[in-house]
């Protein structure tokens, strides 16, 4: 059995709607469009778990490409969600919060069949973190301070 392992971020909320998260020498910045009332100082949340998604993928993909010691030169990685937004603008509660579903196109660039492609990225899909998540229930403890 393997030991699990702690992956944690801070995250700061000013006054507007500016979140800064400093993770290792990275600061990352969350933010809203100025159509949502932001200033567009960074991605949205939803925009960052589609990019979560997508990285995932990618460094999953890089992790078996070694594995396998296949030569992938690279992948074109595009994510799509669906969601309905008058839920978290509390217009309504019949419907979820959170993404409905998501679309994740992958161009791979290696000398692979088509069968051998699909095989890699369902392995990919398998071992990658993010899309676990997205996939299964995990639960969330909020602690209030």
């Amino acid at each position: 059995m393997s030991t699990l392992k702690t992956v944690e971020v801070h995250s700061r909320l000013g006054s507007d709607f500016l979140i800064e998260t400093r993770i290792r020498d990275h600061l990352v910045r969350v933010d809203q469009g100025r159509a949502g009332g932001g200033e567009d100082r960074g991605p949205s949340p939803l925009e960052y778990q589609l990019v979560a998604l997508a990285g995932c993928i990618g460094s999953i993909a890089r992790i078996v490409a070694h594995q396998r010691r296949l030569a992938l030169r690279g992948l074109d990685i595009h994510v799509a969600g669906q969601l309905d937004p008058a839920v978290l603008l509390g217009k309504h509660r019949d419907s979820r919060a959170g993404f409905h579903g998501f679309t994740v196109t992958v161009t791979v660039d290696a000398d692979l069949t088509q069968a051998e492609k699909e095989d890699f990225l369902h392995e990919v899909d398998r071992r990658c973190p993010i899309s676990d998540n997205l996939l299964s229930a995990t639960p969330v403890e909020l602690v209030v301070h």
